[in-house]
């Protein structure tokens, strides 16, 4: 494989990996939760509130990481770009702080939490420390050390989980068997805030044990590249900002619009209690993200760019509806990650997989915006998908409940790749392979459907089934839309 995209694969497998085993393993917190937890709409507060996490976090790196690939690629003194744009990340999230902290109480009770202030301020801190690393995460990345990345992406699941497994299990255990422990340590009534606690922890330790990759960022700054760094990174906040509400909505909106505040949580905690099923493919596309950032930069400037990012196109469309596939064909064992009371909203799994498909083929398109400084179009992308998306919510829910959600953000991501390749054909045009792309997607809605509607009482003979299915939809997809993947396979034979 030339153009790069051995690279790209390569980087996508370190960092797939790294996602796919880290996210796994804090997917395993959710069926956790979901357990230890009274009710769903316990987990409903969870949900809510990292939803709230990530709509902010985009604001507060203000476009920084997509800055950093844009200006190190084009720079000849690549740390004096890092320590700039880290000083300016830090001063913003410094700023947070001192506003977020000193405001906690009419925050909390704007957000539907003024029972529970130090919730937000757990969060505000949080925050702060996942914005502050974002930059150094991204400087590992573009410095092409993904083994390095990994590492601390490990790091923090793993004490994420050894403090909540502290808390939530240990603890109480300890209780029952007539251990006093301190109350400063352990409150048997905090329940769900030791969730939080146990983040706070986990991110503090990360941050204290990146400094060594902080550290070369703390030399220089350049202000010529401040007014650059603005044009090109505030429309990425508004693109930021509106594309992760997008996805975030539902969980943000969901309790609003219920009359009854606790039977909006409840609806909540179902909802997403059945995002975490379709984890798997937002965990791939993560993972496509994190390596297809870099490699878009390094081939803007070369003649086979347009091939690859083609190629690149045809991997990632295979391998998303092979996940997708895979994921429903083996429901009945993808279902036991919640409790039998959330499998009113297995429907929500599809819908959800399918539109995070949509965004990954939209993300793909997107680069032209992005190497030709256009990014204020992919602001107004995200604004008119904001606008639909919240439309369909708000509309939808009462009549529909959850479900309008899952659908508002499959409609969102739709308009939004339509939209980008319209205007990418006009100012940065790729001979993508629409074709082949269609053929392989509509192949697999057929199986989807025909597989999910073969439904033998035995798990076993449905799970045998549908596995052959997969199999026979990989060789067809292979052998006539995937060339590329041909080529891969025939090579690998040859040198065996």
């Amino acid at each position: 494989m030339g153009l790069g995209i051995k690279s790209l694969a390569k980087d996508t497998v370190i960092y797939g990996t790294t996602n796919i085993v880290s996210k796994f393993l804090n997917w395993l917190l959710a069926p956790f939760y979901i357990r230890i937890l009274a009710t769903s709409a316990e987990y409903g507060i969870v949900t809510n509130l990292y939803a709230w996490v990530s709509v902010v976090l985009v604001v507060l790196t203000l476009g920084l990481e997509t800055g950093l690939f844009r200006f190190m690629s084009t720079s000849d003194n690549s740390n004096r770009v890092y320590a700039t744009i880290l000083k300016i990340l830090a001063s913003a999230v410094a700023l947070f702080l001192l506003l977020g902290l000193s405001n906690v109480g009419g925050i909390a009770g704007a957000l539907g939490y003024p029972d529970f202030p130090e919730f937000v301020g757990i969060f505000i801190v949080i925050v702060a420390l996942d914005a502050l690393m974002s930059v150094p995460f991204a400087y590992l990345r573009y410095k092409k050390r993904p083994l390095r990345f990994a590492s601390y992406k490990f790091l923090f699941i793993f004490l994420n989980i050894g403090f909540n497994l502290f808390f939530l299990l240990l603890c109480p255990y300890l209780i029952r068997k007539g251990v006093a422990l301190p109350h400063w340590l352990y409150r048997p009534d905090y329940g769900v805030g030791y969730i939080f606690i146990s983040n706070l922890l986990a991110s503090s330790i990360e941050f204290l044990l990146m400094l060594p990759v902080i550290r070369p960022g703390l030399k220089g700054f350049d202000k010529s590249l401040l007014l650059p760094l603005a044009h090109y990174c505030m429309p990425l906040v508004l693109l930021g900002l509106a594309g992760n509400f997008n996805k975030m909505a539902g969980q943000i909106l969901l309790p609003l619009l219920y009359e009854d505040r606790l039977e909006g949580m409840t609806q909540l905690g179902i909802f997403g209690g059945n995002l975490k099923i379709a984890v798997v493919m937002v965990m791939f596309i993560q993972a496509f993200r994190f390596a297809y950032d870099p490699f878009v930069f390094s081939k803007m400037r070369e003649e086979d760019a347009p091939t690859a990012y083609r190629v690149a196109m045809n991997y990632f469309l295979l391998f998303a509806l092979i996940i997708f596939l895979g994921v429903m064909y083996w429901i009945d064992l993808f279902k036991h990650v919640v409790r039998p009371e959330y499998y009113v909203g297995l429907g929500v799994v599809p819908v959800a997989m399918a539109s995070e498909i949509l965004f990954g083929v939209y993300y793909n398109l997107s680069f032209w915006y992005k190497v030709s400084d256009r990014t204020y179009f992919g602001a107004v992308f995200s604004v008119i998908g904001l606008i639909v998306t919240v439309a369909i919510i708000v509309l939808g829910v009462p009549h529909w409940g959850f479900m309008a959600c899952a659908w508002a953000s499959f409609v969102c991501n739709a308009l939004m790749l339509v939209m980008s390749y319209l205007l990418g054909k006009k100012y940065h045009p790729i001979k993508y392979d629409w074709g082949r792309m269609v053929g392989m997607t509509l192949l697999a809605v057929l199986f989807y459907y025909g597989g999910m509607s073969i439904v033998p009482s035995s798990v076993a003979a449905r799970l045998i089934i549908r596995t052959l299915l997969l199999i026979i939809y990989i060789g067809l997809a292979i052998r006539f839309f995937a060339p590329e993947a041909r080529q891969l396979l025939n090579t690998f034979k040859s040198r065996r």
